[in-house]
């Protein structure tokens, strides 16, 4: 059975939407609650892909989140493991990161919605296709300025990325397939949690579009599995048993 490890970085910010698609797909997920924990998969080998959720904290912040600088080891090994890695608002800047982008806190809130734009890079990526035109939510604790050498995919309305393929097996979205009402909801009752002034306005949109979203949610999970390779179980590690042999009476 395929196996996927997935960081949460906060209570509200889990899989949401996507939990349900991966299910369907005989996929099987463990979280790592990180801010609770610090833990992290010890392993790349045990697991067939990484994904990395949302979060209300910037990756500039390691003195006040000192796992987040593990992260980018995780990242770094499940890549070297050649297992597929994909990046949800914090997750896409953790992996912009790790690829020498340049990160600024500001917007801290960067949350709102907008038209999902194919970039020349994207002409022939599924992801990219898959989103083109479609109204998506960006949320992520600021924003990075991509290398020259990865193009975007995806951009906003305004030209910003929004989307980007550090290469083959990888994939960041400052957009946010897993998000659903209920999920911004919950994020608006977590304790001391910060949240963006338009808030209130992000859910309303949220349950006027919720259709188109569930649509666009089924849309990039379809293309991440096929440009990802998602449904090809690695091998793992064997696991051996140990039988206690008895005394003969």
């Amino acid at each position: 059975m395929k196996h996927f490890a997935v960081v949460q970085h906060s209570y509200s910010e889990f899989l949401g939407v996507i939990e349900s698609q991966l299910e369907k797909r005989d996929i099987g997920f463990s979280y790592f609650r990180v801010f609770l924990t610090q833990e992290l998969p010890s392993s790349a080998l045990t697991f067939d892909a990484l994904f990395l959720l949302g979060g209300p904290m910037s990756p500039l912040e390691t003195e006040k989140f000192p796992w987040l600088q593990k992260e980018l080891q995780t990242i770094g090994a499940f890549r070297k493991a050649q297992r597929p890695v994909v990046g949800f608002g914090l997750g896409a800047l953790l992996l912009a990161q790790y690829e020498g982008a340049e990160l600024t806190l500001e917007p801290y809130h960067n949350a709102y919605f907008t038209t999902a734009h194919a970039t020349e890079a994207g002409k022939n990526d599924p992801l990219a296709q898959a989103v083109d035109g479609r109204r998506v939510m960006v949320w992520s604790p600021g924003t990075a300025l991509l290398p020259d050498h990865l193009p975007p995919l995806v951009i906003d309305d305004d030209g910003r990325w929004i989307a980007f393929r550090p290469e083959d097996g990888a994939m960041a979205m400052l957009f946010r397939p897993e998000m659903k009402p209920g999920l911004i909801e919950d994020i608006l009752m977590e304790e001391d949690r910060e949240v963006p002034e338009n808030i209130t306005e992000l859910l309303a949109q949220a349950r006027e579009l919720w259709p188109q979203m569930q649509e666009t949610t089924d849309r990039v999970l379809v293309a991440l599995v096929r440009e990802l390779s998602l449904m090809s179980e690695r091998r793992k590690p064997r696991v051996f048993s140990l039988n206690v042999a008895r005394d003969h009476e």
